[in-house]
Parts: structure tokens; C-alpha cells; sequence
């Protein structure tokens, strides 16, 4: 056996690890039962704790030093075994015992927070937060222990990504969406969200939203969908990638829009190269560009007239009682721009607030200014000054995302960063695909579809973010495509003048 192949061994029991615990996950999420979540919560800590040990372990390290021995330069090998080090070395520095206790308090903060929500309490929830955090704050110490705290968190979901670049990211984006807010409220224009909204039975709109996934390209043989609180997407292997949703009765929006969301993300991963599964660049390259992908077919596509020139027969087929609405009709609907509480439920216009808001408290949370009893209060705060609508429960508030019972700080900019990527792409896209438009109005969703395999997909790791949106449009990351994305939505929909905003 050559080096390469017994170092691509190594890694490969460390992906099945991964992978096992992802289902545990899953389950965690959808079929487990309450009283498991004790139980649940130890296995999930000892995979975490052996998945550790043999990350960390001079066997995978002598083989990864070996493979590297025998990589030519710029070759797959060599990026495979670069990554695989970048992953070592930070793994490295993290205690077996901080790992271990890691996945003990996220499992037992999920637990709290799912209850303390429930019940819009937020003492329920406070003691595991805080323990969360500290934990959390001992990890960015061991990964960057003469660094910034906040930026060896974000580093973990896009890496290379610092609040340097943030901050100022945030900045222009609120220059430009806070006065457009204001235009819009200004106007006095109330768009009609009625086609948008109704009676719509729960099996029906299953039924719609699993249609919808399929013509995207969602390979149901290699997936699912199942119901959950909180909707995502999970990586089994090649052949099993499932999305969750949750649904409405009396709206369509969040059930179709989340499954387009989670698709998106599910065609990312159901296009990585086979070759590369069970390798350090068998997944997707960091989570901005994990979420361009779904904000791409949820925003960009899913909410155009093209889309629902073809999409307004099939729904009025599952709900009769929609018959005459017309596709310009419901393009308005689904493009409101109107200040919101629930981030997952906002539209595409004021969304990136909701990101700016939490990465205001986690900045604060990180530099030790804020303490978590006083966290529900500068949430409250935060909205109020950022989108001018103040929470009245902490369920609404600072108890709506999983993401800091999971111990996820330094996600929530990924959002933006994706919703950024995604119109540069899609500008690529339409530059590349000159009939696109017609495409998307008959429901032939694979021309787009194979560009993003193409440019993005089939990569898995082996190039950066960066790289990638750089390859695939010819220049670096840039905010004006989504700045004239929204405030050009904004002016058709409400009739406002916006033309010196678009950056």
C-alpha cells in the first residue's frame, strides 16, 4: 500500500466517524425521543471523543507526513494533504477532555434550549449557555492562544474570515439597506401577501415542496425529508444527503422556501466528486459558500416571476382555491421588504440585520463585555436599534436559533457572507447561460443546476471560498451584485427610487 493510500484509509475512518455521529445527530433532531436526549448526549461525547484521538494521533500524522512525500506540487494529493493538516493542527490544540465535554454541554443545551423555548423562558436555558460559552471560550484560547477569541471562531466555519473583514462588511451593507427600509416605509405602499397565504394542508404542501426539491435536481434515492424544529441539512455519505423542513398551515412560505433552502444545500453536497468522499476534500469548502448555494435557489431563483411562471400551475393544481393568481402577483408577495423578529422567517431585504444582530452579541459575548443573564436585554436592544421592532417574548428574541446551544459562534456571518456569493454567482450564471430565464420559466433547472456542479460543487474542498467565487466570476468577492439585487427588487415591488444606493 502506498503512503497515499494508507493516509486516505486513515482519514477515511475519521469521515465514518463523522458521518456516525451526523446520523445520532439527525435523529437527535427528528424521531429521538424526549427522554433519550441523557443517553444521546454520552454517545455523542465518546464519538466526539474518539474521533479526537485518532485525529490527533501520531499513526495519521507520520501518514499524512508520508502522503506528503509523495505529492507532486499543485496535484490533488497535495491539497488533500494540506487540508488534512490545516484540520490535525487545529484539532490538536483542543484537549480530549475539552472536546469530549464540548459535545456533553451541546447536546445537553439543545435539550435546555428546545424546553426554555417552549416555554419562552430563558432561565431554562441560561446556566447551559453559560457553560456553553465558557467552554467555547477555553476552545478559541487553545486555538489562538496569543489571537483574537472571536475570530478563532469564526475561522472554524469560513476559514480566513476575521472581524476586520466583518465589521466593515456589515457596515456598507446597513449604509445601504437601513435608508432603503426607511424608503419603503416611507412609501406607504403595502403589498398584497395574500396569494402567499391561505389554508394550505400540511400533506399537500409536502407533497408540493418534495415536487419542487426533484425538479431542483434533490435526489430522493440519496435523501430525504423529514420534519423538525429547527430545518437543516445532514451528510451521511455520497448516498444519503436529507433535509428537513417545517411548515405553516395558513402560509406557504416557510415551508416551500425552507425546502428550496435545504435542497440547495443538499445539491452542494450530492455534487461533490465521488472520488473524493471519505477524504479531507470529500466536503463542501467553508459555509459562505455552503449557504450561497441554498440562498441561491431559495432567493434568486425560487422567489423570480420566471420561477413561478412555471411553479403557479403545479400550485394551483395542490390548492385550487389559488386559481387566477398570477405569477407578478405572487413575485410581490414573496418580496416584501418590512422589518421582522424571526431571522429564518424574514424576507430576502432585512435579513442580513438579523445576521448583523447577532454578530454584534457574539462580538460582545467573545470580548467578555455582556453577561449571559443581560444577553435577552441587548438582544431586545440591538433589534430595536438595527430594525426599528422590538421582541415581546424571549422566543422571538434571543431564544429563536439553535445555533448557540449547538455552541455555533461565529456561524450566523456565514449567512451573509452566502447571501453575497450567491447573486455573484448568479450574475455568473447569467452571463454564462444566456437563456437562462426562459430555463427557469419552463421548470428546466438543469442548466443551472450543472454550472454550479461544474464551478462549485464537483471542487469539495480543493479550493477556498475565495478561490472559488473568483474561478467561477472572474473577480473577488464583491457586495454589489446583492446591493443592486435588493434595492432593484425593492424599487419594482414598492415603486420607490433607489438608483444611488445600489453600490
Amino acid at each position: 500500500m502506498s503512503a497515499a493510500d494508507r493516509f486516505l484509509e486513515l482519514w477515511g475512518i475519521q469521515a465514518d466517524l463523522g458521518y456516525g455521529s451526523a446520523v445520532l445527530q439527525w435523529d437527535q433532531e427528528t424521531y429521538m425521543p424526549p427522554a433519550g436526549g441523557e443517553a444521546r448526549g454520552k454517545i455523542l461525547a465518546t464519538f466526539a471523543e474518539i474521533q479526537h484521538e485518532k485525529l490527533v494521533s501520531a499513526e495519521l500524522g507520520d501518514a499524512i507526513e508520508a502522503a506528503a512525500e509523495e505529492a507532486e506540487p499543485n496535484s490533488e494529493l497535495e491539497a488533500q494533504v494540506q487540508e488534512a493538516r490545516r484540520l490535525r493542527e487545529r484539532e490538536v490544540k483542543i484537549p480530549g477532555a475539552l472536546a469530549k465535554a464540548l459535545a456533553e454541554a451541546e447536546s445537553r443545551g439543545l435539550r435546555a434550549w428546545q424546553k426554555a423555548r417552549k416555554e419562552s423562558d430563558f432561565s431554562m436555558f441560561a446556566e447551559e449557555l453559560e457553560h456553553t460559552i465558557r467552554l467555547n471560550k477555553e476552545k478559541a484560547a487553545a486555538l489562538a492562544p496569543n489571537g483574537n477569541a472571536y475570530d478563532a471562531m469564526l475561522d472554524l466555519y469560513e476559514p480566513g474570515i476575521t472581524e476586520r473583514v466583518l465589521t466593515p462588511m456589515f457596515e456598507e451593507l446597513g449604509s445601504v439597506l437601513s435608508p432603503m427600509i426607511a424608503a419603503v416605509r416611507e412609501s406607504g405602499v403595502v403589498v398584497d401577501e395574500s396569494p402567499a397565504q391561505g389554508r394550505f394542508d400540511v400533506a399537500k404542501q409536502k407533497e408540493l415542496c418534495m415536487f419542487v426539491a426533484k425538479q431542483m435536481g434533490y435526489d430522493f434515492s440519496a435523501g430525504r425529508l423529514d420534519a423538525t424544529a429547527h430545518p437543516f441539512c445532514t451528510t451521511f455519505g455520497h448516498q444519503d444527503v436529507r433535509i428537513t423542513w417545517r411548515w405553516q398551515e395558513d402560509d406557504i412560505r416557510p415551508a416551500l422556501y425552507g425546502v428550496m433552502h435545504e435542497a440547495g444545500h443538499g445539491l452542494y453536497e450530492q455534487g461533490i466528486v465521488e472520488s473524493l468522499r471519505r477524504t479531507p476534500l470529500g466536503e463542501a469548502t467553508g459555509l459562505g459558500m455552503h449557504e450561497s448555494q441554498s440562498r441561491l435557489w431559495e432567493n434568486m431563483v425560487g422567489r423570480s416571476e420566471d420561477f413561478w411562471t412555471w411553479m403557479m400551475p403545479h400550485f394551483v393544481e395542490a390548492f385550487p382555491e389559488k386559481t387566477g393568481t398570477r405569477p407578478g402577483q405572487m413575485k410581490a408577495a414573496l418580496n416584501t421588504c418590512r422589518p421582522s423578529l424571526i431571522r429564518v422567517e424574514a424576507d430576502e431585504a432585512t435579513y442580513n440585520l438579523h445576521i448583523a444582530a447577532r454578530f454584534f452579541i457574539e462580538q460582545q459575548i467573545f470580548a467578555g463585555s455582556v453577561a449571559v443573564a443581560d444577553l435577552p436585554e441587548l438582544w431586545d436592544q440591538t433589534y430595536e436599534d438595527l430594525l426599528g421592532i422590538r421582541p415581546q417574548s424571549v422566543a422571538e428574541g434571543v431564544l429563536q436559533d439553535i445555533h448557540w446551544a449547538m455552541g455555533a459562534f461565529g456561524y450566523f456571518p456565514t449567512y451573509t457572507l452566502g447571501n453575497l456569493i450567491c447573486a455573484q454567482l448568479f450574475d455568473a450564471a447569467y452571463a454564462a447561460i444566456p437563456e437562462l430565464d426562459e430555463a427557469i420559466a419552463k421548470g428546466e433547472f438543469a442548466p443551472l443546476r450543472e454550472w454550479l456542479g461544474t464551478n462549485i460543487h464537483q471542487h469539495g474542498r480543493r479550493f477556498s471560498t475565495h478561490q472559488l467565487v473568483e474561478k467561477a466570476t472572474g473577480t473577488p468577492l464583491t457586495s454589489g451584485p446583492l446591493l443592486h439585487h435588493l434595492t432593484s427588487t425593492a424599487e419594482k415591488v414598492y415603486g420607490v427610487s433607489l438608483g444611488a444606493q445600489r453600490g
